[in-house]
């Protein structure tokens, strides 16, 4: 197996093992949801130009309400051309996607925040507009769980469709965990 193919680069295992070792230890700062009052699911990375891009538009191609922002961005930039190009092999569009920069994102009642790593969660929980909304990682809902999903931006070219598939198979769960989150309820 390769690891950069696998895991995007070396730190992206060893933060998969870090991540795990923290969920053991309730390092996390995991806020569990209430399945019945999801009503929207939010993801959330670091540009979301990639990974919370991705899982954002395909959650909504199902039917879920869905957004997403970025903990390190600016508003109103495109999608990353290298994940434009797999997310449409993967039957996804992402063309019209501009970020949201996380003081530009406005929390509902309901939404529920899905981090790609466990540094993120601890970001979201410092910051007063969202902590008091639950929280987890994507990567928990994929199978089997894979807590750290590491940024694909820039890296081997094998890793963009391996991530996205990951982050596919999550939000496909999503789908049946959250049944309130689905437009239309």
């Amino acid at each position: 197996m390769r690891i950069n193919s696998h895991f995007g680069t070396y730190r992206g295992l060893l933060r998969l093992a870090l991540s795990y070792w923290q969920l053991g230890l309730k390092q996390a700062d995991i806020v569990a949801a209430d399945a019945r009052t999801v009503r929207r699911v939010v993801f959330v990375c670091h540009g979301n130009i990639c990974r919370s891009a991705f899982a954002d538009h395909y959650a909504r191609q199902l039917g879920i309400d869905a957004a997403s922002f970025g903990l390190s961005t600016s508003s109103g930039k495109p999608a990353y051309p290298g994940t434009s190009a797999i997310a449409v092999q993967m039957g996804v569009d992402l063309s019209d996607h501009l970020t949201t920069a996380a003081e530009d994102f406005v929390p509902q009642p309901g939404d529920l925040l899905l981090a790609m790593e466990v540094r993120q969660l601890s970001k979201i929980a410092a910051d007063p507009a969202l902590r008091d909304y639950p929280r987890s990682l994507l990567g928990l809902y994929t199978t089997p769980p894979l807590p750290h999903l590491h940024d694909p931006y820039k890296l081997d070219p094998a890793y963009m469709p391996i991530c996205l598939g990951r982050i596919k198979s999550a939000v496909d769960a999503l789908k049946v965990s959250f049944p309130g989150a689905s437009a239309g309820r």
